[in-house]
Parts: C-alpha cells; sequence; structure tokens
C-alpha cells in the first residue's frame, strides 16, 4: 500500500517523515546532510523504493505576514524539480513554525543541543505531514 513522504529541506540538513499504510500517522524516515539535488534526489528516490510512496509533501516555510522569501522559493524550486523527477504527485504544504515547534518540543523533553540538532529536521517533517495527514482527513469528512 502506498505512503506519504514528507520533506523539511533545510540549508545543511534534509529531514524525512513517512506516513503508516493507512495514511493516518507520521514516522521518522531519516535525516541527510545537504550535498546538492543529486544527492538529494538519491535519498528521495531510497525512500520512494522502500516505501511504495506515491506522494511528496515538500515543507515550504513561508513568512509569518504570508509572504515568500528566499527560503520558500528555494522549496519551490525543488518541488517543481522533483515533478519532473520522480513518479509521484509532489506538494507543498505551509510549514510556518514547524521547526521552531519541533526545537521547543526538544528542549521541554531536555534533549541535549547536539543530539536536538540530529533530530530537528526529522521531527520538523514529521510535524508537516502530521499536518498534512490532519487536513486531508479533515477534507473527506
Amino acid at each position: 500500500m502506498a505512503r506519504i513522504l514528507a520533506l523539511d529541506l533545510g540549508d545543511v540538513r534534509t529531514g524525512a517523515a513517512i506516513s503508516d499504510e493507512l495514511k493516518i500517522t507520521a514516522q521518522p524516515a531519516g535525516v541527510w546532510e545537504r550535498a546538492g539535488y543529486k544527492d538529494d534526489l538519491k535519498n528521495v528516490r531510497r525512500l520512494m523504493e522502500e516505501y511504495q510512496v506515491e506522494h511528496i509533501i515538500v515543507g515550504h516555510p513561508i513568512n509569518m505576514d504570508g509572504t515568500r522569501g528566499e527560503r520558500a522559493l528555494k522549496s519551490e524550486r525543488f518541488a517543481e524539480k522533483l515533478k519532473k523527477d520522480v513518479p509521484a504527485q509532489v506538494s507543498l504544504w505551509d510549514e510556518r513554525l514547524t521547526t521552531m515547534q519541533a526545537e521547543k518540543t526538544l528542549i521541554s523533553a531536555d534533549v541535549s543541543r547536539k543530539k536536538r540538532k540530529n533530530v530537528v529536521d526529522q521531527m520538523a517533517a514529521q510535524l508537516i505531514l502530521s499536518g498534512w495527514l490532519a487536513a486531508q482527513a479533515s477534507k473527506r469528512g
């Protein structure tokens, strides 16, 4: 059964999360250091094969005032490239505050700064996917 993959693109790392087969929950699916689009594509394709991904959600960091800054434009360009390079639907999802929310959650759980750095992107991807899954569920009624 096909799943949904979410990506939290950072300048240094990309976090990934994957849905369960029923598309209800989001689980961590890894983090990788960014080394260019070709490397990102290789990692996305690996996850697509491993989990039979049918839809990829790319975090879209829109500014709080609704404008699109450089980070949002980078996500848009990445999503457009992915649409051409993978046999899956690709969508952007407003990810305002997900990284900050993930960081606060990890701090409140008393996770060390070093460990937080390694999991915050993955947790942000989980939050992106959880938000998208919840929105889809509410659309279905």
